[in-house]
């Protein structure tokens, strides 16, 4: 197997080097894009994830945790961007992307379980998207059999109050 790691920057790196991904997996309209993440922290980026491809008409999927029984699709809202709607969805993922709050510590997931996960879904491509090492940290890099893994890192957060 070929590794490669290539640095890019911002926010604008993360997504092109994303939607590059996909576009050379010979993805078809309509195919399956599954998000597994954290409700509420990691909602907000799979809708960032989602935007960026929406121009591939792939039919895109927001799972709570690892919860499928709870899948949503995610659907584009004019002036607004994605957001998960309240239409269930039956999985059947060409690409599956595990968002990294589901490593954090005290999130009731496993490297194992989302092993399994993947394992259940047959030949998909995996994708890991995380912020300061998360995958890593939990151990997960090597047990999770990931196709491509996105680590952003924050450097600086500036906070000013004019109070």
């Amino acid at each position: 197997m070929m590794t490669s790691t290539t640095t890019v920057r911002g926010i604008t790196g993360l997504l092109r080097s994303f939607k590059d991904f996909l576009k050379i997996r010979d993805l078809k309209p309509g195919d399956q894009v599954v998000y597994y993440g954290c409700v509420g922290t990691c909602t907000p980026f799979v809708e960032l994830l989602a935007i960026t491809v929406r121009g591939m008409h792939l039919e895109q999927v927001f799972v709570p945790l690892l919860d499928e029984a709870k899948a949503k699709k995610l659907h584009e809202v004019p002036d607004v961007g994605m957001q998960v709607s309240s239409e269930p969805s039956v999985l059947k993922p060409k690409v599956i992307i595990f968002m990294g709050g589901l490593a954090m510590p005290f999130m009731p997931v496993t490297g194992e379980q989302v092993r399994d996960r993947i394992a259940q879904h047959g030949d998909v491509t995996v994708i890991g998207v995380c912020f300061m090492s998360m995958f890593e940290k939990a151990g997960w890099v090597g047990m999770v059999p990931f196709d491509l893994l996105i680590d952003g890192l924050l450097e600086t957060v500036t906070v000013t109050r004019f109070t």
